[in-house]
């Protein structure tokens, strides 16, 4: 069996399958492989547990810019298509309600100019006032003495919308029509690459157990594994990381879709949201927490989990000063302190109440339920260089058959746009041709007709 392929891709997260899938559909490359560490796909932070499974799509989430939103809204859209074009209703892609939330004079005044400013993008979106988000989601008006909540809230969003994604069997599906197009494709599981060497034209991937796969191009998809592996190689050195852990509470089943809060600009994490889980019926999750923690997997044991790649890449004075700065931030500090509280047994749950309150007032101590082993971390990257911590997707192109991905949230929502991202530039290097119009004709009309 042979072991050359013309790409591969480390990571078989729903990043890495969405490339695998794109290259097999709309390249004319003839050989491309999946390797994973895990003995099955999408187990870190595709998996169901790690994630809100929500379609980021910019309508709810508000510390998008209408810019951003504009870009991420058809970056969602690629991936819903593609889910409602393989017929995965009701198995991968769920049809919910959703709708953001503002609570106070402040966050009501800032949802009205935001709708104004968003409607126009987003076709169909709904204001709500007071009494219709109590009639679509009537736990949220409702207080624990049976009264409503004093406070003016108003939200705008969707009564109904394909907003709820299972990642990790949208992962199993690319990878199964991969196949199906392209059987000399390969998936070699339970291989972590330890180092990767250039040989010549080729590079060679070397697992732990000293197994090689030769590629011609090299995609990185491995999620916070990324840099260490682009450090080991010489690139990214002025780069730190900055992992950061979130935890969910499960609560009973009493939101009806999905509810997102306000968002501090000033905090480059997310607001509290509550999301009817698609896995685990009968339960709503709230959450994320965020704790940065020395690791690059959550929920590895303590003594194994914390990462020497990690130490290696952080133990220097520019990352040190870029978390000081961050810290001489009151808001920042004190949203750091209350999210470690949140961790600690018995204390946390009732810390984090009051937070979960902001969406359901009713809410009492004996509802909230830790979600053992669920969230995952997402590196947050630190430019040394600029001594500063970047937000979004972080990409190290070297023009050398080798590119690293380092894609926090939404890289989940835009996986398929930054599969057509990669595979043109995969396709190009290697002389291969794209069917850009192909693929959005399938995926994305609107963008064909601009």
């Amino acid at each position: 069996m042979s072991m050359e392929f013309d790409a591969v891709i480390i990571g078989g997260g729903v990043s890495g399958c969405a490339t695998f899938y794109t290259l097999s559909e709309y390249s004319s490359l003839k050989r491309v492989a999946i390797v994973e560490k895990c003995s099955k796909l999408a187990q870190i932070s595709s998996s169901a547990k790690a994630n809100s499974q929500t379609i980021h799509d910019g309508s709810i989430e508000t510390n998008y810019t209408p810019e951003k939103a504009k870009k991420v809204r058809l970056s969602a859209y690629k991936t819903r298509q593609y889910a409602l074009n393989k017929g995965l209703q009701n198995e991968v892609i769920f049809e919910t309600q959703k709708m953001a939330i503002g609570v106070g004079d402040e966050e009501c005044e800032f949802m009205k100019k935001r709708y104004e400013s968003f409607k126009e993008i987003f076709v169909g979106l709904e204001e709500f006032n007071k009494q219709k988000i109590k009639e679509l989601e009537p736990n949220v008006i409702l207080g624990a003495n049976g009264i409503d909540r004093h406070e003016n809230i108003i939200g705008h969003g969707y009564q109904k919308d394909w907003s709820t994604m299972n990642f990790a069997k949208l992962s199993e599906n690319f990878v199964e029509e991969a196949l199906k197009l392209k059987p000399n494709n390969q998936v070699f599981l339970n291989f972590k690459v330890k180092k990767i060497e250039k040989r010549n034209d080729t590079y060679a991937l070397i697992s732990e157990d000293t197994e090689e796969v030769y590629a011609k191009f090299v995609l990185v998809n491995a999620g916070s594994y990324a840099l260490p592996l682009a450090q080991s190689m010489g690139y990214g050195l002025d780069l730190g990381c900055l992992p950061v852990a979130g935890s969910f509470y499960f609560v009973p089943d009493l939101l009806r879709g999905k509810v997102y809060t306000v968002q501090n600009p000033k905090l480059p994490f997310a607001a509290v949201h509550g999301d009817p889980d698609a896995v685990i019926k009968g339960k709503t999750r709230i959450g994320p927490t965020a704790l940065t923690m020395p690791k690059l997997e959550r929920n590895k044991c303590w003594l194994k989990g914390i990462s020497l790649e990690l130490l290696k890449m952080d133990l220097n004075k520019d990352v040190f000063k870029i978390a000081f700065d961050l810290m001489s931030d009151k808001e920042i500090r004190n949203y750091v302190f209350k999210n470690m509280v949140f961790e600690l047994p018995v204390i946390g749950k009732r810390k984090f109440l009051k937070d979960a309150q902001k969406i359901i007032p009713s809410l009492s101590l004996e509802d909230l339920e830790y979600a053992h082993g669920f969230g995952e971390v997402r590196p947050q990257v630190l430019d040394r260089t600029k001594q500063k911590l970047e937000l979004g997707e972080k990409k190290i192109c070297t023009h050398k058959g080798i590119t690293f991905n380092m894609t926090p949230s939404p890289g989940a929502t835009s996986c398929l746009q930054n599969a057509l991202v990669d595979s043109q530039e995969i396709a190009a290097y290697l002389g291969e041709s794209f069917e850009l119009e192909r693929f959005y004709k399938d995926l994305s009309p609107e963008e064909l007709e601009n």
